[in-house]
C-alpha cells in the first residue's frame, strides 16, 4: 500500500493517463469539488513495460517517473486551461494504475476514472483499470464515458 502524503479530511481523486476520458473525469471532479468542499488528488500512474512477460531493461537515459509527472503536468494544462490547478494537488505513483488508485482512494470521498483510458484493450466498453476500480476501490466510484464537462 501506498503511504499518502498530508491530505485534508475530503478528497476527491482521480486517475489520469493524459486520454480525453481521463480529462474529462479530470474536468467533473474539478467542477464538482466544492460541492464536496474538496480537494482534488490528480493521480497518475508509471510501471516499467512489460511484454509477454518479458521486462526488458530499459536504456539508462528512460525516466519512467519523469515522463509520467510531465504526462501529468500536460493533462492538467489541457483539461483545466481556463480553471486553473487551484485545489488539484498532483500525484506521481509506481505501481498498476488500478492499484495505485484503489489504494489512493482509502478515505476519499470519492474516486473518478475515465471510461477508457490508453490500455491494451480499445474494444472493451469498460476498461480494465475503471472496471477494478468499480469493484474495489473503499469508496463510491464515478465512471466518466466521453469528452464532455
Amino acid at each position: 500500500m501506498h503511504e499518502m502524503p498530508d491530505r485534508p479530511d475530503r478528497r476527491i481523486v482521480v486517475g489520469v493517463d493524459g486520454s480525453e476520458s481521463s480529462m474529462a473525469a479530470l474536468r467533473w471532479a474539478v467542477a464538482h469539488a466544492k460541492g464536496f468542499d474538496a480537494v482534488v488528488a490528480a493521480v497518475i500512474a508509471w510501471e516499467f513495460p512489460t511484454t509477454f512477460g518479458w521486462v526488458p531493461k530499459p536504456p539508462e537515459e528512460w525516466d519512467f517517473e519523469k515522463i509520467a509527472k510531465e504526462k501529468l503536468a500536460d493533462t492538467l494544462e489541457h483539461a483545466l486551461p481556463h480553471v486553473g490547478h487551484v485545489g488539484v494537488r498532483s500525484y506521481v505513483r509506481k505501481g498498476h494504475p488500478a492499484s495505485v488508485l484503489v489504494d489512493f482512494a482509502r478515505g476519499a470521498e470519492l474516486l473518478v476514472v475515465g471510461s477508457r483510458g490508453h490500455g491494451g484493450f480499445a474494444g472493451v466498453l469498460l476498461g480494465s483499470v475503471s472496471q477494478h476500480c468499480v469493484t474495489h476501490a473503499p469508496c463510491p466510484v464515478l465512471v466518466v464515458r466521453g469528452t464532455g464537462t
